[in-house]
């Protein structure tokens, strides 16, 4: 898909079977256009240490065994369970959709963190792929701020700062 094309880009239950995930994330941003929202719904980590515990022998000890009874695959269904416990929670994999250049980036438990709601917003027209000012605040170790001023006042106005974002004019500087 082109550079700026969609509103909206979600993926549920499915980004934690990415090989790459850094890369989906980054093509995540490249693809929506500023203003964009990125959501994931994704399985996570209860914040509760005794139910973690007791959800893990449940998750590895019943779910295996009713996809066996059920489907007559425990494989697919262990494998589930143990890729779920393999995903980063809540708090790195939102370090992670910062780190492709998403801003605003929250998420919300849901049934006690089982699983996650992850939200970003593509703010402003540069990204890390096109080489803008975010690649090159993490490429040199000057301060590097958005070369447009109304940024703050963007969060606050969404339609008129679209207008002014999707313009595609740039300031030049960095």
């Amino acid at each position: 898909f082109e550079d700026n094309s969609f509103d909206a880009y979600t993926i549920s239950f499915g980004i934690r079977n990415v090989t790459r995930m850094e890369d989906a994330l980054t093509e995540a941003q490249r693809v929506l256009k500023p203003g964009g929202r990125f959501l994931c719904l994704e399985f996570s980590q209860i914040p509760n240490d005794l139910l973690q515990r007791m959800y893990d022998a449940y998750s590895f000890n019943v779910i295996p065994q009713m996809g066996r009874v059920i489907t007559g695959d425990r494989d697919s269904y262990q494998y589930l369970v143990e890729s779920i416990r393999q995903f980063p929670d809540q708090e790195t994999f939102a370090e992670r959709i910062r780190a492709a250049g998403f801003e605003n980036v929250k998420y919300r438990n849901l049934s006690m963190g089982i699983a996650a709601l992850h939200s970003g917003w593509k703010i402003c027209a540069f990204s890390p792929m096109s080489g803008g000012w975010r690649a090159r605040a993490r490429r040199s170790s000057e301060r590097v701020r958005c070369p447009w001023p109304w940024r703050r006042w963007a969060h606050r106005n969404r339609s008129a700062w679209r207008r002014k974002c999707c313009s595609g004019r740039s300031s030049g500087s960095g």
